[in-house]
């Protein structure tokens, strides 16, 4: 038996590879995060602070049996994508917590995967390379992907075990409750927009608009994050991860209004943290006269990641060509992901 610890066990990277593993008899999952999740079958959680060293030796001293360590947790700041000076130190503390307080106890740790991103080519920033390749110079400026990788690679020099780094772009998955993901952004946007008589309008730049993107579904990520730690060729190196394609809004957005069975109409560009700061209110209503279930407004939906991806009027496109020479092949075709994300979010009452 393999056991895997899975820091932000509940966020819509985590809970996504603990339910993969969860599924293959030779796997146990720990889950890590503030908040308990459900227990089940050869998954148990513990509520941890990760920010606290103290918290995270005392709370995982029993994690002797690790063979994994799955690090997908973060730690969001106010403001801007761009401005991630604010939130170096607390990120690169929990990886640093939770990664030292596992090698301390665990003598058969095998692999750490630490999850980044493609804001590693600065694509929060502005136009950068693309193609982006995992071996193409960092961007100017603080990120804390790069004191995570820094760390860790000279944290594990000369250790039994080896780190592997996955870069996905925008995670999309069904995670009710978690803010971090484009679905339900689109999904309560549409909703809301649909409430008030309007039609669904793409609130983003112009550029934006018709810029090549691309996108990573959770499901597919914790299959890469499987291979990751199991593939020999991976040791000690970096990979971007998407959903293989790309896809442009101008084309994707007709698709989304047929899920909402609402008309579209052309772009607006506006702010989703302004237009939505109000309509809690709105929401709470929606939720008695459609039965939707029980939500709060603020658990659903991270309004400023939605402006910011859907503030990106320039192209964003990783290479995956050094992941498939390694041996992961999946591909996702992301125009249908969207819509079967949307409609589960409908089917299952996250949204009317």
């Amino acid at each position: 038996m393999k056991t895997a610890v899975v820091a932000g066990a509940l966020g819509v990277i985590g809970r996504y590879v603990a339910e993969r593993l969860a599924q293959l008899p030779d796997w146990r999952v720990v889950g890590l995060s503030r908040r308990l999740g459900e227990e089940r079958e050869r998954v148990r959680h513990v509520s941890v602070d990760l920010l606290d060293p103290a918290d995270a030796g005392r709370k995982l001293r029993g994690l002797q049996d690790a063979t994994h360590v799955f690090y997908c947790a973060f730690q969001p700041a106010a403001g801007a994508a761009a401005d991630y000076a604010r939130n170096v130190a607390a990120n690169r503390d929990m990886l640093v917590n939770a990664v030292s307080a596992v090698d301390a106890v665990a003598p058969g740790l095998e692999r750490v995967v630490l999850v980044t991103g493609t804001k590693y080519y600065g694509s929060h920033l502005g136009p950068f390379r693309t193609p982006a390749k995992e071996d193409d110079p960092r961007h100017l400026g603080p990120n804390y992907y790069f004191d995570q990788i820094d760390w860790l690679s000279a944290f594990q020099r000369g250790k039994r075990w080896s780190g592997c780094e996955l870069r996905p772009q925008t995670l999309c998955g069904f995670a009710p409750g978690t803010a971090m993901s484009i679905v339900p952004v689109i999904a309560v946007y549409a909703a809301v927009s649909k409430a008030l008589g309007l039609p669904l309008r793409f609130p983003g730049k112009p550029g934006a608009w018709r810029s090549v993107y691309q996108v990573t579904e959770s499901a597919h990520m914790a299959n890469a994050a499987l291979w990751a730690a199991t593939e020999p060729r991976c040791a000690n190196q970096a990979y971007n991860i998407t959903n293989g394609d790309t896809f442009r809004w101008c084309n994707l957005w007709p698709r989304i209004a047929e899920v909402f069975e609402m008309p579209w109409a052309e772009p607006q560009t506006i702010s989703l943290v302004a237009h939505m700061a109000d309509k809690a209110p709105l929401w709470d209503e929606m939720i008695r006269k459609h039965g939707l279930r029980p939500y709060r407004f603020e658990e659903l939906v991270a309004w400023p990641f939605g402006d910011y991806v859907f503030g990106c009027d320039w192209d964003v496109i990783s290479s995956v060509t050094k992941s498939r020479l390694h041996g992961f092949h999946d591909v996702v075709d992301s125009e249908e992901m969207f819509v079967r994300l949307l409609e589960r979010f409908r089917a299952e009452r996250i949204v009317p």
